[in-house]
């Protein structure tokens, strides 16, 4: 609301409410991720106890606002919660509506990845050695309410990700070490041939999980 509608009403101005949303579990998830990357650069480290903090957070719901869950009729959303001010880490919220999928792509930099409502369909993939095309590694992976997964680029991370239900959203929360809307990665087709792309954000707000008065 701007300074003239404010003006330009006859009665009194209407009162501001704090959310319900209580985001003090994403403010400390921040604060401690933080601490971690200030302790290490060990990946391995960072994965493990990483993991952790995210099972901690994914583990309980109530935390994150709806404007940060809705879907969208016709592709999958990603919204940013929050970057680190030196772009170490960045957290994000996937909502898949029902049965939406991404492309098989890759991300370049180490992530985690817990699911916080429903459940997604994970496909890692890897080049045939013999013309560089795509194969599948290993069969489909279900990922699970409070679950987490680590994406270790050591390792591969080339996979494909689809909502597991047909009827219902699946949120998952993902953090990545840089702030993934802003990185070059690419897209595959089946021949191996990449396609290079820079995701963005669906919004552009950031949720203030900073106001100390409005949460526990």
């Amino acid at each position: 609301m701007n300074a003239r509608s404010i003006f330009a009403t006859s009665g009194p101005a209407p009162r501001l409410t704090a959310p319900a949303i209580d985001t003090a579990p994403l403010r400390r998830f921040v604060g401690d991720f933080a601490r971690l990357l200030d302790g290490t650069d060990d990946l391995d480290l960072i994965l493990d106890r990483g993991g952790e903090l995210l099972g901690r957070l994914v583990g309980r719901d109530g935390w994150l606002a709806d404007e940060y869950a809705q879907p969208h009729p016709e592709r999958y959303q990603q919204y940013l919660l929050h970057c680190d001010s030196a772009e170490r880490f960045s957290v994000v919220s996937f909502v898949w509506g029902p049965g939406q999928a991404t492309p098989v792509h890759d991300h370049r930099v180490w992530g985690l990845v817990g699911v916080l409502r429903g459940a997604e369909k994970v496909q890692g993939f890897g080049r045939r050695d013999s013309d560089g095309a795509l194969v599948q590694q290993g069969p489909t992976r279900d990922l699970l309410e409070t679950q987490v997964e680590a994406i270790d680029p050591r390792e591969g991370d080339i996979h494909r990700v689809e909502n597991a239900f047909a009827d219902r959203t699946s949120i998952s929360i993902h953090v990545y070490g840089g702030n993934i809307g802003a990185v070059e990665r690419a897209t595959y087709r089946a021949n191996g041939e990449e396609r290079p792309f820079v995701s963005g954000y669906a919004n552009t707000a950031l949720p203030n999980i900073w106001d100390g008065s409005r949460t526990a």
